[in-house]
């Protein structure tokens, strides 16, 4: 059996970050969802809860990071070719998300990034297959998204 992944995030409003990442294309599993909840599907092994600020506190002693000036995380997500990452972060601006890193093109990989309404930090990446496997690309040996 795989391991499951659930990644909690707050969120200040959390209609509007399920319209928000519905604009991107997620779903949310309605039984893990509530007026403090909602659990973001990312694939069957991996779920974001975005949990509202004051029930996100009622799991940690610690404070809430503030994202306007610091990075907790940095969430990063594959897609299947290169326009859909550029198409992703067109979808995230375009539904009141801000663009956080300029793309950048790696041969082996290209990617690009947004802020999401809450400051949380989102980056979308393609890896060509065939360019993992090439020796002129150099080693890859290690190398993650970021």
């Amino acid at each position: 059996m795989a391991t499951q992944l659930f990644l909690n995030l707050p969120v200040k409003d959390l209609q509007r970050s399920v319209e928000f990442f519905s604009s991107l294309g997620f779903s949310f599993n309605p039984d893990y969802t509530d007026e403090n909840a909602t659990c973001m599907i990312v694939n069957d092994n991996a779920c974001v809860m975005l949990l509202v600020e004051d029930y996100f506190r009622t799991f940690t002693s610690k404070d809430v990071a503030g994202t306007a000036g610091a990075a907790e995380a940095i969430m990063s997500y594959s897609v299947d070719s290169r326009e859909a990452v550029d198409e992703a972060v067109r979808s995230a601006l375009a539904a009141g998300g801000s663009l956080s890193e300029d793309p950048r093109d790696l041969g082996f990989m290209y990617n690009h990034s947004f802020q999401d309404p809450d400051g949380h930090l989102w980056e979308v990446f393609w890896m060509d297959p065939a360019g993992m496997a090439d020796p002129a690309a150099g080693s890859t040996s290690g190398t993650v998204p970021s």
